[in-house]
């Protein structure tokens, strides 16, 4: 996102826009205001986590609740920015899929060039799968890597057009009404389908998707081990879970699982998973009474301070 309001900046547009299911219009939001430009969001009404749009407003950006999905916002910011004038910076913009890139290079730099054998990936506008294709060919143009690893894009169930056009060699564009727990890849028609097709073709990749029960499991895991993501970042992980499982990825290969958001930018979806403790991994809170003979009830220890 900053090289995008960068070029914005540099070429003195009028304002900057996008529309977003959270994550874009959160980080659009920050970098406009650092940029002192004007930042106009379009989100679905009804449908943002209330993590991101706290941010988005936090920040100044003008937010606009369009009565519609993600794929009506994404129409209508184009609209505006051919007839209005407004700088899009949505995946579509060049910029932004430049900026996207350096995901790949940092993670290849932390890896001491040495390539791993998968990269897995949440997929919903297929911004980061089509930059992720692309910084990759950069890398092995210029001799980065000897290798490339495979690419792995993954979809929610109920949000899965890329994986539907997969499954059929890409013969088709697939176009869905998406429905999932996973905002930031709640999106029916990929605004960088092409691009990601190409992604995938150039990598050996493959897409799959999983269901939004897979993806919350997965979440608490992840959650569990004190980095915690929102529900779309635990996709990449439920992906190779499922993969793993089907005998794709196999024993001894090396998988970078990516992330895209953090915990608290969707903390809903956490506390409904873990209030009612009917989840295999919840964690419900507990009400006691305010004594140590309940505290010790809680921890389970004996009289020798054991567990037992």
């Amino acid at each position: 996102m900053t090289v995008a309001v960068s070029n914005a900046k540099r070429i003195g547009a009028r304002a900057v826009s996008c529309a977003s299911t959270g994550n874009t219009s959160a980080s659009l939001a920050a970098y406009a205001a650092l940029a002192g430009i004007p930042a106009i969001v379009l989100v679905p009404s009804g449908q943002i986590a209330l993590g991101k749009l706290a941010q988005t407003l936090a920040y100044g950006a003008r937010t606009l609740m369009v009565r519609g999905d993600f794929d009506a916002c994404l129409r209508l910011a184009r609209e505006a920015a051919e007839k209005l004038g407004v700088y899009l910076v949505n995946s579509i913009n060049p910029f932004r899929i430049a900026g996207q890139t350096t995901i790949v290079f940092d993670l290849l730099q932390q890896l001491d060039w040495r390539s791993p054998d998968w990269i897995v990936v949440p997929a919903g506008n297929l911004g980061n799968t089509a930059a992720f294709g692309v910084a990759l060919r950069q890398a092995r143009e210029n001799g980065l890597i000897e290798s490339s690893p495979r690419l792995a894009a993954v979809q929610a169930e109920g949000a899965a057009p890329f994986s539907r056009s997969f499954k059929s060699g890409f013969a088709r564009r697939e176009v869905v009404h998406a429905e999932t727990v996973a905002t930031a890849i709640k999106i029916g028609d990929p605004a960088s389908y092409e691009r990601g097709v190409r992604a995938i073709r150039e990598n050996n990749g493959v897409v799959l998707d999983v269901s939004d029960s897979e993806i919350l499991e997965a979440k608490a895991v992840i959650d569990a081990s004190g980095v915690g993501c929102e529900p779309a970042s635990a996709a990449s992980v439920a992906g190779v879970r499922r993969l793993v499982r089907d005998g794709i990825i196999r024993k001894g290969e090396r998988v970078v699982a990516v992330l895209t958001g953090h915990i608290l930018k969707d903390p809903g979806i956490l506390i409904d998973y873990h209030k009612d403790g009917k989840q295999s991994l919840a964690n419900p809170p507990l009400e006691i009474d305010a004594s140590i003979e309940a505290v010790e009830r809680v921890l389970d220890f004996g009289a020798t301070g054991q567990r037992r």
